[in-house]
């Protein structure tokens, strides 16, 4: 047992970068929400540095990268417009539009990092309870937790839109430890991106992080968990 769980009663995890290589499904859906609002498309590697704030966020960053695009008399600019703002609705229009290509197939290319599987199936045979807390929305968490053959891990799960503020917000890690009934102390977030420690932290978890996720192209050790680990196995 690795030492960071010494007296931990409950371990929440992320679900994108941490668990998961979503990037592939998540850069398809970009790409083709783009594509349909007539913009250039943006591809995997792009994509995999904005991950972890939602999927609003992330097609935010997909326009914002987009080139300014002069509006045409009497039509409305399909892009960004020169001074970095984006036309009233496009955001809604892109965002819902990714929605509606990854709903199609949130899973097809994702997979489980090296030792997610050993990890989870180690905690639980501690007796441990597991979480999930993802600022993925809600809808695409049990066909992913389904697909993958995670569906029986989790006591509990939370998305992005499950309440009110999502990560690196501590409201969702204080409504797992609420939830539990076990105090934020005895808990620890397990995380991939700077907004998963900032969460632990403000929430009063200990923290602790995996380098091969999406943390925006930073390492995610500047961030200061109180833990790193090269691969999730290390825990059990």
């Amino acid at each position: 047992m690795h030492p960071i769980l010494e007296g931990v009663e409950l371990v929440a995890f992320d679900l994108d970068g941490t668990l998961i290589d979503s990037v592939p499904d998540l850069a398809i859906a970009v790409d083709a929400a783009l594509a349909e609002l007539d913009l250039p498309v943006v591809g995997e590697a792009r994509v995999r540095d904005w991950v972890g704030n939602g999927s609003l966020v992330l097609m935010e960053r997909a326009l914002r990268h987009a080139p300014p695009l002069l509006s045409v008399p009497g039509a409305s600019p399909a892009g960004p417009s020169p001074d970095g703002s984006l036309p009233d609705g496009l955001l809604d229009r892109a965002h819902q539009a990714f929605l509606d290509h990854y709903a199609r197939a949130p899973g097809t290319h994702t997979r489980l990092y090296p030792g997610v599987r050993e990890c989870l199936d180690g905690l639980r045979a501690r007796g441990l309870p597991l979480a999930l807390v993802t600022n993925k929305p809600e809808a695409f968490i049990a066909p992913l937790l389904g697909g993958l053959g995670l569906a029986d891990d989790f006591a509990l799960c939370l998305g992005g839109d499950s309440l009110a503020e999502k990560k690196p917000h501590p409201a969702p890690l204080l409504h797992v430890a609420s939830h539990f009934a076990i105090s934020p102390a005895a808990c620890l977030m397990v995380g991939d991106s700077r907004h998963d420690i900032a969460a632990g932290k403000a929430a009063g978890f200990r923290t602790l992080a995996v380098p091969y996720g999406y943390n925006h192209g930073e390492p995610v050790r500047d961030s200061g968990p109180d833990g790193v680990v090269e691969s999730l196995a290390e825990l059990v």
